[in-house]
């Protein structure tokens, strides 16, 4: 019994250090991000904003104005961004899985590697910007081809060609 104590105060230990030791690292990386879940927003200004992996999990965003900010890597998931102010932005690596930019403004905008799967894109204006490899359901890129047009003034990217349009 004594020779098994010096082997379970080791094992308890390295379990402690374990479970301890990538906490504080945990809690520094995920202080950065900023989570808005469940928020009815009508009348915010996030203009020129850096909002780099903000989180918008399932808030109402209704004619809210992003107008250039840094949204690189946020997350709008079942998010409501009708008619909301998205010009300029750049949204690379972000995510809009399930969400409505119905009459959105998204021109000018980078969404390069962008995940917007499911969401609707109805009525929103997309003039120069740049979907270079982003993610979106072939019917909506379908409904956007109908309307885009011009080239992104960051990248330099046709919109039609970002889209992949026929």
């Amino acid at each position: 019994m004594r020779v098994l104590q010096p082997f379970f105060r080791i094992l308890i230990t390295l379990l402690v250090l374990v479970i301890v030791l990538p906490l504080p690292a945990q809690a520094a990386s995920s202080a950065a991000v900023r989570a808005f879940d469940d928020v009815n927003i009508t009348a915010k200004n996030y203009a020129n904003q850096d909002l780099t992996r903000a989180e918008f999990s399932n808030a109402k965003l209704k004619g809210v104005n992003f107008s250039g900010a840094d949204l690189r890597g946020a997350v709008f998931n079942g998010s409501v961004l009708t008619n909301a102010n998205l010009h300029g932005v750049d949204f690379s690596d972000g995510i809009a899985y399930l969400s409505d930019l119905t009459g959105a403004d998204l021109s000018d905008a980078i969404l390069t590697s962008a995940m917007l799967l499911k969401s609707n894109f109805r009525d929103a204006t997309v003039t120069g910007a740049d979907f270079s490899y982003a993610m979106l359901d072939r019917q909506q890129v379908l409904f956007l081809c109908k309307s885009a047009s011009g080239t992104n003034p960051i990248t330099g990217i046709d919109t039609r060609e970002s889209l992949g349009c026929p």
